[in-house]
């Protein structure tokens, strides 16, 4: 004998998105990756305690990357904190053709990182922290060497002050094709052509003209 589903029932289940209580999530737009989860200790008055550390990049790809910490006693607690602080501290990176506009050098405690701009095809040519953090934020070729500290946590942070020091770089302006201007109007319904003169071929006329008069 199959039970029958009460109606209250029904609409419960409906707004839990089914049986099985969870309701789908839309996809965000936003990437997310754990860099590193570590054991840390803190000393005080009655001895250690201890939590867990995560470290969260979040971008998505097209020019817009985060990078967030975040502690706790339990390892998805660490890392859901870790991820809201990555998106509170959402940055632009100004990305040209692919790669980055120009080349940055960036000394943060004991790490160094130096970027520089790449040809289409090259890749990522990165390793590490520093490979995750340009992958979520879209760039595409670029040349990168790593100096100095190996921690994870301080080349993402040197990393994240070297794309802040990024600057668009202003490249020939592109002559933008005008607009065509439309055909006025006149009381009979006649369309007249209206065309733009610019200012050198008035005063080419007008030197001309004279020239004629003279002679």
């Amino acid at each position: 004998m199959v039970a029958k589903t009460s109606q209250p029932d029904r609409k419960r289940n409906d707004r839990r998105g089914g049986r099985g209580g969870r309701g789908q999530r839309e996809p965000s737009e936003f990437a997310e990756a754990t860099l590193s989860l570590d054991r840390v200790t803190r000393v005080v008055k009655g001895g250690r305690r201890m939590r867990f550390r995560a470290v969260v990049v979040m971008g998505n790809r097209k020019g817009k990357v985060g990078l967030g910490t975040g502690k706790a006693t339990e390892v998805q607690a660490a890392i859901k904190k870790a991820s809201a602080a990555a998106k509170r501290a959402m940055m632009r990176v100004p990305i040209q053709n692919g790669t980055i506009p120009h080349e940055v050098q960036i000394k943060f405690k004991a790490a160094r990182i130096r970027l520089m701009p790449a040809m289409p095809g090259t890749g990522v040519i990165a390793g590490g922290a520093l490979r995750v953090i340009l992958d979520h934020a879209g760039v595409k070729n670029v040349l990168s060497k790593r100096f100095g500290s190996r921690n994870k946590l301080v080349n993402a942070q040197a990393t994240m002050i070297a794309l802040q020091k990024l600057r668009p770089v202003m490249g020939q302006a592109t002559v933008e094709d005008k607009p065509a201007v439309p055909a006025a109007e006149t009381s009979s319904g006649a369309k007249i052509e209206v065309k733009e003169v610019s200012r050198k071929e008035t005063e080419a006329k007008n030197l001309e003209a004279k020239r004629n008069a003279i002679e």
